[in-house]
């Protein structure tokens, strides 16, 4: 620690912290326009500038480190001139709109202008004619662009899009941008101080100090992102006490969403009761077989169906959060602990990430950006072993290791091998370890895991990522097995990526069952009956934007969820009200949960100075001792002929994303390899069918010359709810319309 003064008063400093962050932290002010602690400073605006005592001039205080015994002056009569002189650079021919600009009310550029007594334009320069540019879901307007330079920040050290860059031009440069590279997520949008950066769809709707902001959870992926729905009464509606969302934001300096948390907000469910479908409801309930649903619920709501289950007798039937509840079962036996111990805060500190079983591009945005922060500022070694090529995450990536489907087994063993120095503890299993032969098989070379063992050898903070490839395999219990022995050894901290929202929230509350011959009925599941938040089922539920309540996310936290659009129709507590399970609110059962005793109200909801998050609730990894013994790794299974991988477009996940206005990709072709087309006697343009898990998809083929091996990819988020196992089938293609 580095002791020091900010004027006059004692604080201490990490060694390396920069000025401005030591002050932040100890709620003392220095203004910016550029700075963003999720990025490195550029150092562009000079805004922040401090003096020292005893040293002559201004020093930056964003990159420039404490020193032991200094006194920082942070406010002084000449910094308030040469903050003010800086504004009125930044006034120079700055349009006065603010009547009809989005960012009005919320503007760094409008706030500090007051703040520094601006009350005119003192000079100006020849005009330029700036065109305004609209690039999908965003609006770029030059204009009004202050080159601040935090949009290319964000897109280029968080993202890793590398989409943005700076047109230079003196006084005439601006921001552009290659779409090819673009996720249009809006982190950009969000950052931009000014209304430079505007949502095209937002832009001239409603002014920001008429919106609510509720703090929020996104409902999309496993890291169910801190979120803001930006919401007023809607008058045109009919409903009684409407509310619409306008937009979605987030903390712009610590926060980061992609593009379905940020634009995928307009699938409310508008929906009113009626007496009739509930009746219906509860009687169907009644003579329940099986009561299907999927893990896009809140605990609370899970909490209701396992109450209703134990009065009704139902089976209760979710078949890929019961793959996650075997995996994290099996994982817990060898680990010594109930969870993973990385999270997404951990892989951006991390200096080498080995990636097995994930689609790193479209499974979880945050953990691709997460991975992106540790290539910026960690340097990170970054190794990705799949048996698919993605040519959109080759800039955050060091090596690619292509493997054979369904070797993943086969693979976490080596890495076991590899990695792992004290091996008495499963000296049977590792004896038994035919290398050589699951080498070849797995098509992961000796040569390779040595060049992975070199790499690693000064690395300090290592993260192994296992994603949903793992989880559906056929021998996930022995994966998640060696996992956890894996974590156990301190070779890698773990994390496990859930391949729903709340996958791993359900895995811990529901007794999960396989189905039954006999009635059923579908919570977002289209059964003999349908409870769904769709607007066409049998009887009508909120979606998730319209509900209180939590979620366990990737980070085996509690994440708030609360209501950014009304709904006046019936929830799943009222069904339980009628069968006499009787509580008021949904989140009452908060407190209830099997993994916390703490009531919904008490949940945090905020950030702290330094960036650490109050909102959400760490659940307590509890200790396993059973340390069970790995299983002999099995032999790999061969995947010949036409095989057929699922994976989502970038930013659709389920049905819900897919209604989506502002989700641009909505596409739903079978993208094929050409050797894949030869193979099943298709071409380019053919209308096919085929199976996977009891699943009949139709899809329209197009033909990639880029793609290598006999392989097609397929997007599933139009029939999430049915999906479960393991994302590679060999199918038996038909082509219906050639």
């Amino acid at each position: 620690m580095i002791n020091f003064k900010i004027n006059g008063i004692d604080y201490t400093a990490n060694e390396g912290e920069s000025i401005l962050d030591c002050a932040r932290r100890h709620n003392v002010y220095i203004p910016t326009m550029c700075y963003m602690p999720k990025t490195t400073a550029n150092a562009s605006c000079r805004m922040c500038s401090v003096e020292v005592e005893g040293q002559d001039g201004f020093i930056l205080s964003c990159n420039t480190p404490v020193l032991e015994g200094i006194n920082v002056i942070s406010d002084s009569e000449s910094l308030y001139t040469e903050r003010q002189n800086i504004m009125k650079l930044y006034n120079v021919n700055h349009p006065l709109q603010c009547g009809v600009c989005d960012k009005s009310g919320e503007c760094d550029l409008q706030n500090k202008t007051l703040d520094f007594g601006l009350d005119e334009q003192s000079f100006a320069v020849r005009d330029l004619k700036r065109k305004k540019k609209k690039w999908g879901v965003h609006t770029y307007d030059p204009a009004l662009c202050i080159m601040c330079e935090k949009c290319t920040a964000v897109c280029n050290q968080v993202i890793g899009a590398e989409a943005l860059y700076i047109k230079p031009g003196g006084y005439q440069s601006e921001i552009d941008i290659n779409m090819t590279r673009c996720i249009e997520c809006g982190e950009c949008i969000d950052v931009c101080p000014v209304g430079a950066m505007a949502s095209t769809e937002f832009k001239y709707t409603t002014n920001a100090w008429e919106l609510e902001k509720v703090p929020s959870s996104c409902s999309h992926c496993s890291s169910a992102c801190n979120l803001y729905y930006e919401s007023k009464f809607d008058g045109i509606s009919s409903y009684v006490n409407d509310t619409k969302i306008y937009r979605v934001t987030d903390d712009e300096h610590f926060g980061t969403l992609c593009g379905a948390g940020r634009f995928g907000f307009d699938y409310a469910n508008k929906a009113q009761k009626d007496e009739k479908s509930f009746e219906n409801a509860v009687e169907a309930f009644k003579k329940a077989k099986n009561v299907y649903f999927t893990s896009y619920i809140t605990n609370e709501e899970t909490y209701i169906l396992t109450k209703l289950q134990e009065k009704l007798g139902f089976n209760l039937v979710n078949n890929e959060a019961k793959e996650m509840q075997d995996f994290m079962e099996a994982f817990a036996s060898t680990a010594g602990e109930q969870f993973a111990n990385a999270t997404l805060d951990s892989v951006k500190k991390s200096d080498y990430i080995i990636s097995l079983g994930s689609s790193l591009a479209t499974d979880n945005p945050m953990v691709k950006f997460a991975i992106s922060k540790a290539v910026t500022h960690k340097k990170a070694y970054v190794t990705n072993i799949h048996p698919i090529e993605d040519e959109s995450i080759k800039n955050i990536l060091n090596e690619y290791v292509k493997c054979e489907v369904g070797s993943e087994e086969a693979i976490l063993a080596m890495l076991a091998e590899t990695f792992v120095e004290d091996k008495s503890s499963q000296k049977t299993f590792f004896d038994d370890l035919d290398i050589g032969y699951l080498s070849g098989e797995s098509n992961v070379n000796e040569s390779e895991l040595e060049n992975m063992k070199r790499f690693c050898a000064r690395k300090k903070r290592k993260t192994l990522i296992l994603g949903s490839d793992v989880i559906g395999h056929k021998n996930a219990k022995n994966i998640a097995k060696i996992a956890g022995y894996i974590q156990k050894s301190g070779a890698f901290e773990v994390m496990i990526v859930p391949s729903v929202t709340n996958s791993l929230g359900v895995s811990l509350i529901a007794k999960l069952d396989e189905a039954q011959d006999g009635y059923s009925v579908g919570y977002n599941v289209e059964t003999d009956f349908t409870l769904s938040a769709k607007g066409t089922a049998d009887l009508d539920m909120p979606a998730l934007n319209q509900q209180e309540g939590t979620f366990v996310n990737i980070d085996s936290c509690l994440s708030v969820l609360n209501v950014g659009s009304s709904y006046d129709g019936y929830v799943l507590n009222d069904i339980a009200c009628a069968f006499g399970i009787e509580t008021k609110n949904t989140v009452d059962y908060t407190s209830a949960l099997p993994f916390n005793n703490i009531s919904f109200d008490d949940l945090e909801d905020d950030f702290n100075e330094d960036g650490t998050t109050q909102r959400a609730f760490r659940l307590e990894s509890k200790t396993n001792t059973q340390n069970a013994n790995l299983d002999s790794v099995n032999d790999i299974a061969e995947y010949n002929g036409a095989v057929i991988y699922l994976k989502d477009s970038i930013d659709q996940f389920s049905e819900f994303t897919a209604d989506c206005k502002q989700i641009k990709e909505k596409k739903v072709e079978l993208v094929a390899s050409t050797s894949f087309a030869t193979a099943a006697k298709a071409k380019n343009g053919d209308i096919v069918r085929f199976e996977i898990g009891g699943v009949v998809f139709t899809r329209k083929l197009r033909v990639d010359k880029k793609m290598k091996g006999t392989i097609a990819q397929n997007p599933a988020f139009d029939q999430r709810s049915k999906l479960s196992g393991y994302r590679f089938a060999q199918i038996n293609l038909e082509v219906i319309d050639g």
